[in-house]
């Protein structure tokens, strides 16, 4: 049965640096969650509080309503997965899974059918005998999952488990990984500071900065309505411009202190007929192709003559310029501008 997560105002201290100044999170019972946020955040910090090998200097962590902050490790009944999937190399795939249960004095025959039930659940269950210096790396991870899994954990804990693998894998084991959480029905914290993996496959996600929460919410809600310019800039890229760039032409609500604009949302050309937008013009002097999408780098002129450089996306291109300046015309959607005060 899924469980939820509490942290109450979780403060950490080493020496002089505060870790984590007064982080609080309701993580909901099944729910997939991600910390996210840049390398010293505090994110990596949190988990292992969660976990039980840090204590906090004030707060309290609460897992499925009991008060677990003083709890060792061993007694809060959590699974964790390392960056490292420190697979023990003289053992099979299932000696390897079946380790946590032999601590727990789980009968054979019990536990040989739970060691089946999680290589099952991971897809692995045909290498059972195999051992992991004939797997790759992928293989290795699931197998890792496997051995957090068969010990029936209250919830699941994932510190970066995906570092170690190639751009290629790591797009393959996302996927993975929900479908594996989810079929565990288990509620699920997963420490990352890639971006694309947080917004590909969590339920809901907390920015992190100096030890701070910054946001909380979907990758929907986190993506399309920061809190401010930290999240926007870190949680995908986006152009800053100031609120009077647009003239008479578009009114920034009160407090606006920059736009944040992707460079997705900026369309070259003219807009379509009845069609709200903002045109304006500019001149690309950089381009990087990348075959179904380009990057381009443009010059926009500011209303006190000034210039600003900019990024646009453009899918599918037929418009390139690397070694030339070209002048063009590009249009936004108002709805696509987020004002933001900080």
């Amino acid at each position: 049965m899924a469980v939820s997560i509490q942290l109450d105002s979780i403060v950490k201290r080493f020496e002089n640096t505060l870790a984590l100044d007064h982080i609080s999170l309701d993580i909901q019972p099944g729910e997939l969650f991600f910390l996210l946020g840049p390398s010293g955040c505090g994110k990596t910090t949190l988990l292992r509080h969660i976990a039980g090998f840090y204590t906090p200097d004030e707060g309290a962590v609460r897992i499925g309503g009991e008060d677990v902050t003083r709890l060792p490790p061993h007694k809060r009944d959590t699974g964790m997965v390392f960056q490292s999937y420190a697979l023990w190399p003289h053992m099979t795939l299932a000696e390897n899974v079946a380790f946590g249960l032999q601590m727990r004095n789980v009968p054979k025959r019990e536990m040989a059918d739970r060691v089946h039930e999680a290589l099952s659940i991971v897809k692995m269950e045909e290498r059972a005998n195999a051992r992991p210096n004939q797997l790759s790396g992928g293989q290795q991870q699931r197998v890792a999952l496997a051995r957090a899994l068969v010990v029936r954990p209250r919830c699941l804990l994932l510190d970066e488990p995906l570092s170690n693998l190639d751009a290629k894998l790591r797009l393959e084991m996302r996927i993975e990984i929900r479908r594996i959480c989810k079929q565990a029905g288990l509620t699920s914290i997963y420490v990352t500071h890639d971006q694309k993996e947080a917004l590909s496959i969590a339920d809901r996600l907390a920015v992190l900065r100096a030890g701070r929460v910054e946001q909380v919410g979907t990758p929907l809600e986190v993506f399309r309505k920061p809190v401010n310019q930290f999240v926007a800039s870190f949680i995908g890229e986006t152009n800053f411009l100031p609120p009077g760039v647009f003239g008479d032409r578009y009114a920034a609500p009160a407090g606006a202190k920059v736009l944040s604009i992707r460079p997705e949302t900026i369309h070259f050309g003219t807009p379509h007929a009845g069609e709200p937008a903002l045109t304006f013009s500019g001149v690309i002097h950089g381009s990087v192709y990348l075959g179904e999408s380009a990057e381009h780098l443009m010059d926009v002129q500011l209303p006190d003559g000034s210039a600003l450089t900019i990024k646009v996306f453009q899918l599918n291109p037929e418009l390139l310029a690397r070694d030339e300046k070209r002048t063009v015309s590009a249009w936004v959607s108002p709805a696509d501008i987020i004002p933001l005060s900080e």
